[in-house]
């Protein structure tokens, strides 16, 4: 008997669909990926029936390890089970995201020459667009919108943050269930696009990277989740924060100027980075700390100046925060480097 998971179902049945026949091409059996996924046959023939984003992981998976084919039959060469998971791998080691795209789209494109990935930017913004080299037929939908969507969920996952679209344009016409698509992509989506590309503030490609080694072996236990679900936490804004904060103190004396600043009221500024997990006071003492450490490492400056450019009023109130975040005061961290 076959229970359908309690959550909503949005997924295509076009992309099972699209699976079972990479099934068929390789003269095996789907049976067991439908059960394991809860997946009724005769849903197949319905081409208005949705599964849940749980039905799609689970089906995703179970396909990818029987076929050993992590494109799902989408390219000509198969892509061995662990293939994105070394894109995934040789990105993290990168400075921003900016060559973290760069790099997955440069290796992607030593994987297959079905289809070519670049990244562009035109009029602030960021562009990953992919080209198709060889006709795609039927899995042409399956293909572009799985691997836009897994570089994407990647980049979101790199950065711990949302990055939300500006555009969405597809190299295809606009297949039956095309209202399903503002789930798959948010903001405008076009189809019949001269190719397909993701569009998104070209301010996101000079975030860092937040992840390491073990961040990546525990996200590769359920890597397919960067695909199927939205991620939900966005850092630009704190990003931006960061920077100016940083790079323009006169503008960041209080919530008001810094807001100001970034075109913002200060009751949103604080909404916002609220809805990033952050705070404007934890951002300071962060900037301040960032501060503070590189002028005692790299300079011999008084403490009373140090104080002063990292922001404080007076050398007291800087030794005492100094103290709370090292455990040390100015001095003898100095010392002890």
């Amino acid at each position: 008997m076959v229970t359908t998971p309690t959550s909503r179902a949005e997924t295509p049945i076009a992309f099972i669909k699209a699976m079972v026949d990479a099934y068929a091409l390789r003269g095996m059996d789907p049976t067991e990926a439908l059960e394991k996924a809860q997946i009724a046959p005769k849903l197949l023939n319905r081409s208005d029936a949705r599964v849940t984003a749980l039905q799609m992981e689970w089906m995703s998976e179970a396909a990818m390890r029987e076929l050993d084919d992590e494109a799902l039959g989408w390219f000509r060469r198969r892509l061995p089970w662990g293939s994105y998971g070394m894109l995934v791998r040789a990105s993290l080691t990168a400075p921003t995201l900016g060559v973290a795209l760069s790099r997955w789209c440069r290796h992607h494109n030593l994987l297959t020459d079905d289809i070519r990935l670049a990244l562009t930017q035109t009029e602030g913004l960021a562009h990953i667009e992919l080209h198709e080299l060889h006709d795609l037929k039927g899995l042409r939908e399956f293909c572009t919108v799985s691997v836009l969507r897994n570089a994407l969920g990647v980049a979101c996952w790199l950065t711990d943050s949302r990055i939300p679209l500006a555009a969405t344009e597809l190299h295809f016409a606009p297949p039956p269930h095309a209202d399903s698509y503002r789930v798959l992509f948010d903001g405008p989506c076009q189809f019949n696009a001269p190719h397909s590309r993701l569009s998104f503030d070209a301010g996101y490609l000079q975030l860092p990277l937040r992840r390491d080694e073990a961040a990546l072996q525990r996200m590769l236990q359920r890597a397919l989740l960067l695909t199927v679900r939205p991620y939900r936490r966005d850092r630009l804004l704190v990003e931006k924060v960061r920077q100016t904060l940083a790079e323009h103190p006169e503008h960041s004396r209080n919530a008001g100027d810094l807001a100001a600043w970034l075109n913002l009221s200060p009751r949103t500024l604080h909404r916002q980075l609220k809805e990033e997990g952050a705070s404007l006071q934890a951002l300071k003492d962060s900037v301040r700390r960032d501060t503070a450490v590189d002028l005692l490492l790299r300079t011999s400056r008084p403490i009373k100046q140090i104080a002063a450019e990292a922001g404080f009023q007076n050398e007291k109130s800087f030794m005492r925060a100094f103290k709370g975040w090292t455990g040390q005061t100015p001095e003898a961290f100095r010392q002890n480097i």
